[in-house]
């Protein structure tokens, strides 16, 4: 620890049970104020000639405080990125500049109140007109040389230069593009093409789309749903889309009123759409299975009759207060419990068949993104802590065809992010590389880069490459390989 830390007493750490501050800007969560780009660091270990790309992973960071209750997912966004080269490293962080964001720069304050609050006299919002600030600080998606930074209702998605992460501005994909998109696309690097969909709080349907390998919207269609929804990830195969239609259901009667509330109806099934990838909605298969929300998909891929959908399964969002806290709602919301799930979806018979996986609670699932759509053995996720804000406390290697399990914990004080799968110059196969990821020490307020090996999470990280500054925590990472950098 530095004087200058020693000089400002200890670090506050996200614990909301002895206080009523807000968890979520203190500790490992408070917004860095500058911007930075450095490749003077010190690294522990040595960082291997064979990874190069770079890594880059987004969250929230408020720029200006704003009235009323501060939501985690009101922060702007905020791009953490490390480049790696020959055995060396820079690391940066930019704000993406949504239009949003350039307005409240502007006027040198917050504009917009937070999701707790009524929007009703804020500025413009999204596309669907819930005046909530697009501040695209959800998941970052490479694609045709631009990562897209993205927003988990339904945003403009944002191109960010990858090496540089400057906003190159609002996609609308050469003309072709109207409307927004949600926080997970997929990407088949096979063919180049970008699946997306678009929800509302007033639409009982879902817009399904592709973007073409050229860059222009090459499909669109519509899904019908009961009444709107809230989904937040998809899944693709070679020659499928599976979307989804489950309990977690926009509240009509806060809607007509301005506000925006959401709440988990156990009484209705999870429903699952597949559509052929290039279909239409009338084309679609529905199968049924029993009542949950799915925060991420981890892959899907096609067995003969079958489609086979692995997902991280949240078996009940609803709201579970275990203390007293004015964002006690907020907090408990955060709280995810989410077990490896899998799913079969039968083509020809129309049966669902669901089974767990695994037990431990774990979410943030990645695997070797070349091999998205298409048969996985391992995945890489996060493991979440037993406390009462959402923290990763270590990182879970899962050998889908045996069970077996690699886990590496961060140790005490020390919280992760997102690890997706950095393959190696020359990888032949999806453990034949690493994991990058950030890692937090509240004790010594200050953040690092962490490098494993994806053959050997025990073994602990090969290199430590220790940062001037915390970054602080957040939600979704992706790794850029430098051969889709040329």
């Amino acid at each position: 620890m530095t004087d200058d830390m020693k000089s400002r007493g200890p670090i506050a750490v996200a614990r909301p049970v002895d206080s009523v501050e807000n968890p979520y800007l203190l500790g490992v969560y408070a917004p860095v104020e500058d911007e930075l780009s450095t490749d003077e660091l010190q690294v522990i270990g040595t960082i291997p000639t064979d990874l190069n790309g770079v890594y880059l992973r987004n969250g929230p960071n408020r720029q200006f405080a704003a009235p009323g209750r501060y939501h985690m997912f009101d922060g702007d966004g905020m791009i953490h990125a490390a480049h790696f080269e020959n055995g060396k490293v820079r690391y940066q962080n930019r704000y993406v500049r949504t239009q949003a964001f350039r307005e409240e720069s502007a006027a040198g304050r917050a504009l917009w109140t937070g999701l707790m609050e009524n929007p009703k006299d804020n500025p413009w919002g999204n596309g669907h007109g819930l005046g909530i600030k697009d501040a695209a600080n959800t998941d970052v998606i490479y694609h045709r040389g631009q990562v897209l930074a993205t927003w988990y209702l339904c945003g403009q998605p944002y191109g960010i230069d990858p090496l540089s992460l400057e906003t190159l501005g609002a996609q609308d994909f050469l003309g072709t593009f109207a409307g927004d998109m949600m926080a997970h696309p997929k990407v088949d690097e096979r063919t180049g093409e970008l699946m997306w969909f678009d929800y509302g709080p007033d639409m009982d349907f879902l817009r399904y789309g592709i973007i073409g390998a050229d860059g222009t919207q090459t499909h669109v269609t519509q899904v019908d749903l009961p009444a709107p929804r809230l989904p937040h990830d998809m899944a693709i195969t070679t020659n499928y889309t599976v979307l989804m239609d489950l309990p977690l259901v926009q509240d009509q009667d806060a809607r007509r009123n301005g506000k925006y509330r959401i709440f988990y109806d156990k009484s209705l099934l999870s429903r699952f759409a597949v559509i052929p990838r290039h279909g239409n909605g009338d084309q679609v298969q529905w199968f049924e299975a029993r009542p949950c929300y799915i925060y991420h998909v981890v892959n899907a891929w096609e067995e003969g009759d079958e489609i086979v959908m692995d997902v991280c399964r949240v078996k009940s969002p609803q709201h579970q207060s275990t203390f007293d806290h004015p964002l006690a709602s907020m907090l408990a919301y955060m709280r995810l419990d989410a077990q490896l799930y899998r799913y079969r979806f039968n083509l020809r018979t129309g049966a669902t068949t669901e089974s767990a996986l695994d037990e431990d609670n774990i979410e943030f699932p990645s695997v070797d993104s070349r091999i998205m759509g298409q048969p996985h053995r391992y995945s890489y996720n996060m493991s979440l802590a037993n406390e009462p804000t959402l923290l990763f406390d270590g990182i879970v290697g899962f050998d889908s065809l045996t069970g077996a399990k690699e886990r590496h914990g961060f140790g005490p004080g020390r919280w992760g992010s997102e690890a997706p799968f950095a393959a190696r110059d020359g990888s032949t196969h999806e453990r034949d590389g690493y994991l990058v990821c950030f890692v937090n020490d509240e004790v010594e307020g200050r953040g690092e880069i962490n490098i494993f090996s994806a053959e050997d999470l025990t073994a602990g990280p090969i290199a430590r490459v220790l940062l001037p500054r915390r970054v602080p925590s957040g939600f979704h990472a992706t790794w850029v390989r430098a051969d889709q950098l040329a």
